[in-house]
């Protein structure tokens, strides 16, 4: 009678779903040392600081883009020129597109920089995108024609017609227009072309033995299991066709 080469409680050598091996222990990824967090928190701090400041550029082109809601006055009261007109519309569309473009560049150019992501330079990414918004808001408004409105309308003089204050009626839709923009497309760009994490590794100690390995059934001497059938019993011949 042949013995078996692998007992009932050993593993099959290609079951995808064994345990590991006794003694054993996963050997994960390296991880970032301090020095690397602090250089990630560094460069998390320079792409906020630099979402900031273009968001200059956004008010700038905001202020040059937007259409103007034109107002007329006859010296009792300020009207709209066109009160059918869609300007003032116009003015939180032109602001969210271009934020939006923000967003797509931002994003693109920060993981360009970094593939390897990070949670510093997400958040530095998030806050940039919405310092850079509410800076861009700041900058059109203060920049485009003045919010005194009666001011506005005695200099200008009965039936002259004059701009209105630029200004954003959606605030929350055009303030997050950018950071969420950058935070998707950031999000997209490193699950399809960002490093992948390394599959963890096992660490059998020196002496263990491996999965698959089988025991003899009177040394309880470990040997690998041979490809091309059973070996014999002790005291019998070859099988016999």
């Amino acid at each position: 009678m042949t013995a078996p080469l692998t007992p009932p409680h050993q593993p099959r050598p290609n079951d995808p779903w064994q345990a590991p091996p006794s003694g054993s222990h996963a050997v994960p990824g390296e991880q970032p040392d301090a020095a690397e967090r602090r250089a990630e928190l560094r460069q998390g701090g320079v792409i906020a600081a630099v979402l900031t400041v273009a968001g200059v550029v956004l008010g700038l082109l905001w202020l040059w883009l937007a259409p103007r809601v034109p107002l007329v006055s006859d010296d009792t009261a300020v009207f709209l020129k066109n009160s059918e007109g869609e300007e003032a519309m116009g003015a939180d569309g032109t602001f969210v597109l271009l934020a939006l473009a923000f967003g797509l560049v931002s994003a693109a150019a920060v993981f360009l920089f970094r593939r390897r992501g990070g949670i510093p330079l997400v958040a530095g990414l998030a806050l940039g995108g919405l310092l850079g918004s509410l800076l861009a808001w700041g900058v059109g408004s203060w920049f485009g024609p003045t919010s005194d409105v009666v001011a506005h309308a005695k200099e200008a003089g009965k039936g002259v017609t004059f701009d209105a204050p630029l200004e954003l009626h959606a605030v929350g839709a055009a303030i997050l227009a950018w950071p969420i923009a950058a935070m998707i497309v950031h999000l997209g760009l490193t699950a399809l072309f960002g490093p992948r994490d390394p599959e963890p590794e096992w660490e059998v100690p020196y002496g263990a033995p491996r999965a698959g390995t089988a025991f003899g059934p009177a040394t309880g001497t470990a040997h690998e299991p041979e490809a091309g059938g059973g070996r014999p019993a002790h005291g019998q011949g070859p099988a016999r066709p």
